[in-house]
C-alpha cells in the first residue's frame, strides 16, 4: 500500500518538484562560482595572458593584488592592491562583533533561561523584525542620526566613518546571533539544569556553567554565521562609512574615526562607475568578489567544523 502511494503520479510529480528546487539552487551557486572564477581569471598575470590572451599590461599579478597597499583602479597610475580594502572590510566586522555578540549573547540567554513563554513569543519576533529592516534603511539612520550624536561625544569623528556603520552592522546581525544561539540553547535537556540546581547552583550559574557549554557548538556557529554576513554587508558601508580605500589597523580606535572602504563598498564602485567593460578595472570586480567568497567559505568551513567538534548529542 505505501509502495503504490510512493509510486504514485502525484507523488513523482511532488519529488521532482522538489529535487527541481534543490537543483536550481546548487546550479545557481555553481554558475556564480564559474562566472567568478572565470573572470577573476582573466584579471591575473598567471591565467590572462597564457590562457586568455590577455595584454600583460592589462592583468595584474597575485602580488601587486594580494600584497599591495594602494587600491586606485580609476586613477593613474592604476593600482589594485586589495588590502586597504581587506582592512576595511575586517574593520567592520571586528566592530560589528563587539557590539552583537555580547549583546546577542546575552539576549539568548535572557530568551532561553530567564524569560517566561509568554515574553519569549513576544520578543524573539519583535527582536526578529530588525533582520527585516532593508540594510540600506540602517545605513541612512547611521549617517543622519548617529553619526551627528556620536560627534557630540567624537569631535573628530568624519562624517563618514567605520564607527557608525560597525554599529549599524553589529545592531543589524543580532537577531542571527540571538536566534540560533536560543535554539542551540533550547535543545539543551532539563535535565542538566536540573542536575545543577539539584548541586545548588544559582540560575546565573546554571546559564553560565551548564548550559552555555553544552550549546556551545551552536553559539559559536550563530558567531561565525553573523560575522559572515557582516562581511558581506554592503549598503550601510556604502552609506555610512564611505569610500576611502585606506590600510587601517582594525585592532586600533582611530581606524573607526575615519572613511574606509570595504570589498563590497568596492565592487559597488566599480559596478555602477564609469570604468572600461573589457579592462582591468572591471575585471578586478571579479577578482574582490572571489577573494570576498573564499573568505566567507574559510569562515562557513571553520564553524560547521566547530560545531561538528563540540556537538553533543542527547537521548
Amino acid at each position: 500500500m505505501t509502495t503504490r502511494v510512493a509510486n504514485s503520479p502525484r507523488e513523482r510529480l511532488i519529488r521532482w518538484f522538489f529535487f527541481a528546487c534543490a537543483a536550481v539552487s546548487v546550479l545557481t551557486t555553481l554558475g556564480i562560482i564559474l562566472a567568478l572564477v572565470g573572470d577573476a581569471a582573466r584579471f591575473f598575470r598567471v591565467t590572462g595572458t597564457t590562457l586568455m590572451g590577455i595584454a600583460p599590461e592589462q592583468t595584474v599579478t597575485f602580488t601587486q593584488f594580494f600584497l599591495g597597499e594602494t587600491w586606485a583602479p580609476a586613477i593613474r597610475p592604476v593600482q589594485f592592491g586589495v588590502l586597504p580594502l581587506i582592512a576595511g572590510t575586517l574593520t567592520v566586522m571586528v566592530g560589528s562583533a563587539l557590539v552583537a555578540l555580547p549583546l546577542g549573547l546575552a539576549t539568548a540567554i535572557y530568551l532561553s533561561e530567564y524569560a517566561s513563554s509568554s515574553v519569549r513569543s513576544v520578543l524573539k519576533p519583535l527582536l526578529e523584525v530588525l533582520a527585516g529592516v532593508p540594510t540600506v534603511v540602517y545605513g541612512i539612520f547611521a549617517l543622519i542620526y548617529i553619526t551627528p550624536a556620536l560627534k557630540t561625544f567624537i569631535p573628530q569623528l568624519g562624517t563618514f566613518n567605520a564607527l557608525s556603520a560597525s554599529l549599524m552592522v553589529g545592531i543589524m546581525i543580532i537577531p542571527m546571533v540571538s536566534s540560533i544561539s536560543e535554539d542551540a540553547m533550547s535543545a539543551v535537556p532539563d535535565s542538566l539544569r536540573q542536575a545543577g540546581y539539584g548541586l545548588g547552583a544559582t540560575k546565573f550559574d546554571v546559564s553560565t556553567g551548564i548550559v552555555i557549554p553544552a550549546a556551545i557548538s551552536g553559539i559559536a556557529s550563530s558567531f561565525i554565521l553573523a560575522l559572515s554576513r557582516a562581511i558581506g554587508e554592503t549598503m550601510i558601508v556604502v552609506v555610512a562609512a564611505g569610500a576611502t580605500p585606506k590600510l587601517v589597523n582594525p585592532l586600533l580606535p582611530n581606524a573607526y574615526l575615519e572613511s574606509i572602504q570595504t570589498m563590497t563598498a568596492a565592487m559597488i564602485q566599480l559596478g555602477v562607475g564609469d570604468i572600461a567593460a573589457q579592462g582591468p578595472a572591471y575585471r578586478s570586480l571579479f577578482a574582490i568578489g572571489l577573494t570576498l567568497f573564499v573568505i566567507t567559505l574559510a569562515m562557513n568551513f571553520v564553524s560547521n567544523l566547530i560545531a561538528q567538534h563540540y556537538r553533543e548529542s542527547y537521548e
